[in-house]
């Protein structure tokens, strides 16, 4: 895999397809990323990001300290080019 000029940050939790969706498109990119799992009990946490982000679903999806969404605002940025620009893969 390479070494990604920003780093990827997924928040995710157990049994979340589009999580394990998000994990894969960046594994057939070979692009490195960070998986940080969340509980769902873990309210602190959840209430961080949704403040954060402004989301209450996963994966929140983070390039450097730029949030980019989830897997479909993922989809969205890799066809649009957006992604090819804020990594360079």
């Amino acid at each position: 895999m390479e070494t990604n000029t920003k780093t990827i940050t997924i928040y995710t939790m157990k049994y979340c397809p589009y999580c394990d969706s998000a994990k894969r498109f960046f594994k057939s990119k070979d692009l490195l990323f960070k998986e940080i799992m969340v509980d769902e009990e873990d309210e602190a946490t959840w209430k961080k990001l949704e403040k954060q982000t402004g989301y209450k679903t996963m994966p929140q999806i983070f390039i450097g300290d730029e949030f980019i969404g989830g897997y479909t605002q993922l989809m969205e940025a890799d066809k649009s080019g957006k992604l090819k620009t804020l990594i360079d893969y």
